[in-house]
């Protein structure tokens, strides 16, 4: 499930600059009014940068672009973690570089481009139609991002990506200097949306936690894509263990028609996606009906 047309009423456009808080060495957050969205900012020790997921208003980036810049720092990449609107978004002032995606992701968004500025229009309008999803895609299966850009660079100085297709087509985290830049997984204020367009998409979405959760041994901080940082290997095995609860409820949910869903996430706008995507997974179970 994605989020077109679903932002909630009263969402706060944050005025001025942004702050950035440094979770990991050289790994910067800044948190949005919508969705509490995360952009994060990786800095070299040379002072280039690596922007992912940069969001959500025109202001909030062009004010990211001023913080970079006011800092010293110089962007010289990007990276959409999947290809839902609000993670494929960019500013003329972050410069023109790569934005980095894996090649499924890529291609969804080229797909779907039409889409992500329409949804992008109705809940975050200015953008340029033209930034909106022009990614470019990483070769087929690769495992870190071109990034640094210096020669030397290689091995624990780039961001390793970690792929997927839970949440949406060509999803991926990057783990750097001890963080996990999970994108739309593990947040403290959203469950799990599955891709219900997946053949499998509870299967999916937990083979994906297995592979973020090996690939986070030895990380001390997780971002997500939409709530806050988790700090420390305990709060991270606690974000797992409740989206694999939230998974089970959800799968017994569906099998059993009228059970419940517990979960301290569900309110306001997050159980109305959880109450949509259940719907939807009884459909797919329930399948086409005779005419």
């Amino acid at each position: 499930m994605d989020r077109e047309d679903r932002a909630p009423a009263g969402a706060a456009e944050s005025p001025g600059g942004r702050e950035l808080v440094e979770v990991a060495p050289g790994v910067h957050v800044a948190t949005a009014g919508l969705w509490a969205t995360t952009s994060t900012v990786v800095v070299g020790p040379d002072g280039t940068a690596l922007v992912v997921d940069p969001g959500v208003s025109v202001a909030e980036l062009a004010a990211l672009a001023a913080t970079v810049r006011a800092r010293g720092w110089r962007v010289t990449a990007g990276f959409s973690t999947h290809p839902h609107w609000d993670h494929v978004l960019w500013h003329p002032a972050l410069g023109h570089v790569p934005r980095w995606a894996t090649a499924r992701a890529a291609v969804a968004a080229a797909h779907d481009r039409d889409a992500a500025r329409a949804a992008a229009e109705a809940d975050a309008p200015g953008h340029d139609p033209a930034l909106v999803g022009a990614l470019d895609p990483l070769p087929a299966g690769a495992t870190s991002l071109p990034w640094p850009e210096r020669p030397d660079a290689n091995g624990p100085d780039r961001p390793r990506v970690v792929a997927h297709d839970a949440h949406a087509r060509g999803h991926a985290a990057l783990v750097v200097r001890g963080a996990v830049i999970a994108g739309d997984m593990l947040s403290d204020v959203e469950v799990p949306l599955v891709d219900v367009a997946s053949s499998d998409p509870l299967g999916t979405y937990r083979a994906a936690l297995d592979l973020i959760e090996d690939a986070a041994r030895g990380a001390h901080v997780l971002v997500p894509g939409h709530g806050s940082p988790a700090r420390g290997e305990g709060a991270l095995a606690a974000r797992l263990a409740a989206d694999r609860a939230y998974l089970d409820a959800l799968e017994h949910a569906v099998a059993g028609p009228g059970r419940e869903v517990a979960d301290d996430r569900l309110h306001g706008y997050v159980a109305d996606w959880h109450a949509e995507q259940l719907d939807a997974l009884l459909s797919r179970q329930a399948g086409p009906r005779r005419g």
